[in-house]
C-alpha cells in the first residue's frame, strides 16, 4: 500500500530547487531568479518555440527534459555559464539525480534516465532543450541590460562562443541571438574584444 507521506515528502525534497539561486535577474531586475523558476519557464519556452516552429518533437519527452534538467542542482548548485567549473558539474548534478529517483515517495520510474538523455542525448528534444536553456539567460540579460554580464565582465566572445552550437541545428534562433550579442556590444553591456566590433549608430 502506497505511503502518501513518503509521496509528500518527496514533494518537500523537490522543494529545495527554489532555494538555488542562479545569476540571472528576473524581468525589472530587482532580484536572481531561481532554478525552479527557471525550470518552470524552460518548460514553457520549449513548449512554445516548438509550437512556433512546428518542429517534429516528442512534446511530453521534451516537456520532461526542461522539468528535470536541472534537478541535480538541489545538491550541485547552480554553475555560472562561464565558470570553469562548469565542465565538472554534471557528474554531482547525475548523484543527486540518482538519489531523487531512488527516494520512497519517488514513483517517476525513469527519473534518471530522463536525465541522462537530455544531458548526454542528440535527440531533437535534447538540442531543443538545450538551446532554449541558453536562451532564456541570454534573453533576461537583454532585459536587464547586461546587469549579469556587467558584473562579471563578460567579453562577447564568450557569449557567442557558449551559443556557437545552435547555428548547426536552429539557424533562425542563432541568428536572433547574434543580433542581440551586437547590440549588447554596441550598449557596452558585453566587453568588446576589438573596438572593431562596436559600431556606431
Amino acid at each position: 500500500m502506497m505511503d502518501i507521506h513518503q509521496v509528500t515528502n518527496f514533494f518537500l525534497e523537490l522543494d529545495a530547487l527554489k532555494h538555488i539561486q542562479r545569476r540571472s535577474y528576473i524581468t525589472g531586475g530587482e532580484r536572481l531568479e531561481n532554478s525552479a523558476e527557471h525550470s518552470w519557464h524552460l518548460a514553457m519556452a520549449c513548449w512554445n518555440i516548438a509550437a512556433y516552429f512546428q518542429f517534429d518533437v516528442d512534446m511530453a519527452k521534451l516537456l520532461q527534459y526542461a522539468l528535470v534538467h536541472d534537478l541535480g542542482e538541489v545538491d550541485a548548485g547552480d554553475t555560472f555559464l562561464y565558470s570553469k567549473e562548469r565542465k565538472t558539474s554534471n557528474e554531482a548534478e547525475r548523484l543527486c539525480v540518482q538519489r531523487f529517483s531512488e527516494h520512497s515517495g519517488n514513483h517517476i520510474q525513469d527519473l534518471l534516465t530522463l536525465w541522462d538523455e537530455q544531458e548526454f542525448g542528440h535527440s531533437t528534444e535534447a538540442k531543443l532543450m538545450k538551446t532554449v536553456d541558453r536562451l532564456l539567460p541570454f534573453l533576461l540579460n537583454i532585459a536587464a541590460e547586461g546587469k549579469t554580464w556587467k558584473s562579471h565582465q563578460i567579453r562577447a566572445s564568450q557569449v557567442k562562443n557558449a551559443h556557437a552550437f545552435i547555428a548547426d541545428d536552429f539557424p533562425e534562433l542563432h541568428q536572433w541571438l547574434s543580433e542581440k550579442i551586437d547590440y549588447a556590444t554596441q550598449q557596452g553591456w558585453l566587453l568588446a574584444d576589438d573596438a572593431a566590433e562596436v559600431a556606431t549608430e
